[in-house]
C-alpha cells in the first residue's frame, strides 16, 4: 500500500462520521488465512524498508468473492489470482502488483453482517506490539502466525474495540511512494476516544500525533499519526449518536474523480455513504460500500503534493 500523505491535511471530514455505519469486524476476524496458503511478499523485490505504523495491506472478507471481484475489478481495474491452499483466498492486482486480498467467508442461517475491510499495520516484531496492545487495553483477536513469504501477523482491537492486523513483512514494506489511481491513498480511524486511542497508537507505533483542533474548539476530536516524516493516518470521533455505529478503520482508494467513481459504484450495485465532497485541503472524496455492505473511500490527490510533512 503506497501511502503517503501531509500532516496538515485534515483528509476525513466530520461528516463522515455522522453518516458511516458499521456492523462490526466479526467477518473480518475469522478472515485470516490458515498458515498453509501462499501469500506473497509485500514487496517484490525485497525493499529491506521498515515504516513502522504505515498502512501497507488490506484483506476483505465477503460471502461473495466472485461478486467482489466483479464490483472491484471494474470500479478500480483490479485483477485477480486466487491463491493456492483452499481457502477461498484470492489476490487484487493493480499494474500486475498485489494491492488487496479477498477472503470468502459464508454467512451462517440467520446471520447478517456485513463484509468489511481489515486494515494491516506495518510492525517490526508482531509478538511485541501483541504484548504492548493488551498492556495499552487492547485485545488480541487472532495470535500470530507466519507465511513463509509476507512474514508474521496477528489481529489486534484497541481499546475502543477497532480491529486492525498488525504485519511484520517478510521482505521489508512497501517504498514511500505516492500511490497511483486504483492503490490505497490513506486511512481513517473513526473511534469513541480519539483523544484515548492518539495515547494507545502513539505508544504501539511511535507515531507523532498532530492535532487538528478547529478554531475554538477545546477538546480536539481530530488528530493526524505521522512516522517517518509522512502522515500515515487520521483519527476521528465517532458522532455522539454512534450507540450503533462501531469503532472502525476505513481505507480510502485513490481515483481520479471521486464523483465518477461514485456514479460507477451505484452502478455496479454499490451504495454511496457519504456523497462526494470537498475536503478541507481542496480534493474530493466519498464514502461508498461495495454490493456485499463493505465500507471504504474514494479520494482524489495532485500529483503535486509531496505527502510530506514540512521540515
Amino acid at each position: 500500500m503506497n501511502q503517503s500523505s501531509h500532516a496538515s491535511r485534515n483528509l476525513i471530514p466530520r461528516m463522515l462520521c455522522a453518516l458511516l455505519m458499521f456492523a462490526g469486524f466479526a467477518a473480518t476476524v475469522c478472515a485470516t488465512a490458515g498458515p498453509s496458503v501462499e501469500l506473497p511478499a509485500l514487496t517484490q523485490p525485497a525493499s529491506g524498508e521498515h515504516h513502522v505504523g504505515k498502512v501497507v495491506w488490506a484483506d476483505l472478507t465477503t460471502p461473495d468473492i466472485d461478486g467482489a471481484k466483479r464490483f472491484y475489478g471494474a470500479l478500480f481495474g483490479w485483477k485477480f489470482r486466487d491463491v493456492p491452499g483452499g481457502t477461498n483466498y484470492s489476490l487484487a492486482l493493480q499494474d500486475g502488483q498485489p494491492v488487496a486480498g479477498l477472503f470468502q467467508k459464508a454467512l451462517t442461517a440467520g446471520q447478517s453482517q456485513q463484509s468489511a475491510w481489515l486494515t494491516f499495520l506495518a510492525v517490526r516484531d508482531v509478538d511485541a506490539a501483541q504484548e504492548a496492545a493488551t498492556r495499552l487495553g487492547g485485545s488480541v483477536l487472532i495470535k500470530p502466525h507466519d507465511y513463509p513469504q509476507r512474514g508474521r501477523q496477528a489481529i489486534l482491537a484497541d481499546p475502543d474495540g477497532a480491529v486492525f492486523a498488525v504485519l511484520a513483512a517478510q521482505g521489508g514494506d512497501p517504498l514511500d511512494d505516492l500511490a497511483q489511481p486504483g492503490q490505497w491513498i490513506w486511512s481513517a480511524l473513526l473511534v469513541k476516544d480519539p483523544k484515548g486511542e492518539t495515547a494507545f497508537y502513539k505508544t504501539l507505533f511511535g507515531y507523532e500525533v498532530y492535532d487538528l483542533a478547529s478554531e475554538g474548539e477545546t477538546d480536539p476530536q481530530h488528530y493526524i499519526l505521522s512516522s517517518d516524516d509522512y502522515a500515515r493516518a487520521g483519527i476521528n470521533a465517532l458522532p455522539v449518536d454512534s450507540k450503533r455505529r462501531h469503532p472502525h478503520w476505513l481505507n480510502f482508494v485513490r481515483v481520479n474523480d471521486a464523483a465518477d467513481a461514485a456514479t460507477k459504484a451505484v452502478g455496479l450495485g454499490g451504495r454511496v455513504l457519504v456523497e462526494p465532497r470537498i475536503d478541507r485541503h481542496g480534493g474530493r472524496l466519498a464514502v461508498l460500500a461495495d454490493p456485499s455492505g463493505a465500507p471504504f473511500g474514494v479520494m482524489e490527490w495532485s500529483d503535486t503534493d509531496s505527502k510530506q510533512e514540512p521540515q
